[in-house]
This record gives C-alpha cells, structure tokens and sequence, in this order.
C-alpha cells in the first residue's frame, strides 16, 4: 500500500510538473510552442515581440507555451531555466516575471552575479532565497529542462528562440508580420477566425 501512495503521489507530481508554462488561452487550438534561452539576446526581442504585440492582439484565441531550451554555448542559461521551473512550481505569473526580467536584463547578469541577481529577484516577488538556491540542484527541475531540450532536439530545433505555430517553424530572427500571418492562417485552418 505504501508503494502504490508513493507511486501515485510521484505520477500526479511530474504529471503537475510536466505541465508547459502557458500564456494566452490554454485550451486553444491554435499553438504557438516557444523555444527559447534565457540567456539568448534574440529571445529577449522575442519577448518584448510577445509582450507588445503577440498577446495583446492574440492572448483570447491562442496558446503561446514556453518550452526551455538553453543552448551549451551560454553559461547561465540553463541555471536560469531551472530557476524558472521553480518559480513555477509557486505560481505560473511569477515564472513568467522572471523569464521577463531575466530577458529584460540580460547585459546586467553574468556567471559570477546570476545568484545575487535571483536574489534580488527573490527579495522584490516575497519568495525565499534560500529555496530558489536550493532549486539550482533540484533533479526533477533539472530533468525538465533536459526533456524540453531532448524534445527541441528531436524536433529539429537548433536555434532559438523557435517558435512552431501549430508545427509551422519561425527561427532566431521573428518579425511581428511574418509569425502573426503564421498565426492568423493557423486560425483560419482551426475555425477561429
């Protein structure tokens, strides 16, 4: 009895845990699945592409979902992914606040100043430091970012950021013009346009 609690209690925690972090409507059938590095300059234009113009105008009929995808090259990137997926694990808003900011400040973090600067972060949202931290070395967090890495992978994504549009590739350098007529067609094709 006790192994089948623990089991049970495991598959409803990575089932939780497996879920994407989504912004837009989640039910839509329309899906714009990001690959992105926080540590990417490219992703942080994305991102601003996405707060000023993606989600306004489409936040009501499509489903943007964050798939994490830091690449080697990029010292930080991948702690700042797991970091994510913690704040995650607290509330979805707060995750996507610091994916944000951590795009938004960019030039301010570095190997040396990325724990200070998740403490900051901590200190300004109300959310334990310490815990964050300790997160770093979390291998259920870890093994997300390396399964959203082996998907991207298995995907054919080599770049990021990437977004697919349901499937449809847009890489690195994304205009508003080019993906929302992605987006507009993939509506079209769904009924919901």
């Amino acid at each position: 009895m006790r192994r089948l609690s623990a089991a049970l209690l495991f598959s409803a925690c990575a089932s939780f845990a497996q879920q994407p972090l989504v912004e837009g409507k989640k039910d839509s059938a329309v899906r714009v699945v990001i690959y992105e590095d926080l540590q990417c300059s490219d992703c942080a234009v994305f991102r601003q592409l996405l707060d000023d113009k993606l989600l306004p105008k489409y936040a009501e009929k499509v489903s943007f979902e964050h798939r994490d995808f830091p690449l080697p090259k990029h010292a930080w990137a991948r702690k700042a992914a797991v970091t994510a997926r913690y704040f995650q694990t607290i509330d979805p808003a707060l995750a996507v606040k610091f994916r944000r900011e951590t795009m938004s400040s960019q030039k301010q973090i570095s190997v040396e100043s990325f724990s200070a600067w998740v403490a900051a972060f901590c200190a300004r949202n109300n959310v334990d430091a310490a815990k964050a931290a300790a997160a770093l070395d979390d291998a259920s967090l870890q093994a997300l970012i390396q399964k959203d890495f082996e998907d991207g992978v298995a995907r054919g994504i080599a770049h990021t950021p990437t977004a697919l549009v349901n499937g449809e590739p847009y890489i690195e350098t994304i205009t508003f013009e080019e993906i929302s007529q992605g987006i507009d067609r993939a509506l079209k094709e769904s009924g919901l346009q």
